[in-house]
């Protein structure tokens, strides 16, 4: 029978050959990754929230504004009315709702540049502290090398 391929030690053997000169380093790109991802997912969610209060708050106002049209007149005209208002109201919420949404957007939009922005400078601060290091380990080999060659 054919003997099943061990894919753990594989990957093992994979991620030896690639040795890292520093898993601080890595561990700390990781966390940084990982914080990046969890404010963008409290912009998304914040954004998610405040677009499902607007779309709740149109509803029940156009719900209330059947409510009025659907009513029994006394006369044909308070119909006409009815409808002119029931009209005229929904475009005046239409345009207040949308406004809403496009400042939940403009908001997500500007917390979104701020945010990369800001993993911009942490990424670019974590990898000039690894070449830093990186340098100076190599550096150090150098020297010891040379003074060993003597």
């Amino acid at each position: 029978m054919a003997k099943t391929q061990d894919y753990s030690k594989m990957m093992t053997d994979m991620m030896g050959a690639f040795p890292m000169m520093d898993q601080k380093a890595m561990q700390d790109m990781f966390k940084t990754h990982a914080q990046i991802g969890e404010k963008m997912s409290k912009v998304v969610l914040e954004a998610a929230e405040k677009s499902t209060e607007i779309s709740t708050k149109w509803t029940k106002d156009t719900i209330s504004r059947m409510g009025q049209i659907t009513a029994v007149k006394d006369e044909p005209t308070e119909y006409t009315k009815a409808a002119t208002d029931f009209a005229s109201g929904s475009a005046e919420s239409a345009a207040e709702n949308m406004a809403a949404y496009a400042e939940v957007a403009k908001k997500v939009q500007m917390e979104t540049v701020e945010l990369m922005l800001a993993a911009g400078k942490d990424m670019q601060e974590d990898a000039t502290a690894a070449v830093k290091k990186a340098t100076t380990e190599v550096s150090s080999a150098t020297k010891k090398a040379a003074a060993q060659a003597k």
